[in-house]
């Protein structure tokens, strides 16, 4: 395993511990901190379909966010993981205790047999999950690549969006060549635009 590898390694590890340590209490307010910053975002607010995700261990969680654009009939859109071909089916889900099922990666996905398939192009925003992020809009995710493939796809108009606690935005992020970047990261105390 090369440096660059074990580094990004060590920093999922350190997001992980930093997070745990956190009580419950504060992250949720600092969750809804998060959350409430996302919906006075105006390229959210004037957006119409929006893939979003459903949080692993270290991301910030999402279920506020899903019901709050489902209550304002926002079109929501989520992933479905292909482990086989390691890419992801775009999904409409309008009811979450209907339409989710467990996946193979451990969280809910869109159930592919009762959600509508979504055309990738159609996605006015997308938010991006992530573990570490830097203000140039450097990201380390999962390190399952899901994301950094997919990203390429979106269409140039579309924002990519992460969200993060504070303390998730690092000096520097290492990237390789083939990590994708986003536009914008929501935390719990401000909104950075990529420099």
């Amino acid at each position: 395993m090369d440096e660059l590898q074990e580094k990004k390694i060590e920093i999922r590890n350190d997001i992980k511990m930093m997070i745990a340590k956190i009580s419950e209490k504060d992250l949720l307010k600092r969750i809804k901190a998060i959350e409430n910053n996302l919906f006075e975002l105006a390229n959210f607010l004037e957006s119409s379909i929006a893939l979003l995700y459903v949080g692993k261990e270290g991301e910030v969680p999402t279920n506020g966010i899903l019901e709050r654009c489902l209550a304002q009939n926002k079109i929501v859109v989520l992933p479905a993981f292909q482990n086989e071909k390691h890419e992801m089916k775009l999904m409409k889900v309008d009811h979450l205790e209907t339409d989710m099922v467990a996946g193979r990666r451990g969280v809910l996905e869109p159930n592919i047999n009762r959600c509508k398939l979504v055309p990738i192009e159609s996605i006015d925003i997308a938010i991006i999950p992530g573990l570490a992020f830097d203000e140039k809009g450097g990201r380390i995710g999962t390190g399952e690549g899901y994301y950094d493939r997919f990203i390429p796809k979106l269409a140039n108009t579309t924002r990519k969006v992460a969200l993060a606690l504070d303390e998730q935005i690092l000096p520097q992020v290492p990237m390789d060549s083939h990590d994708k970047h986003v536009d914008i990261i929501v935390t719990d105390k401000r909104v950075i635009y990529k420099i």
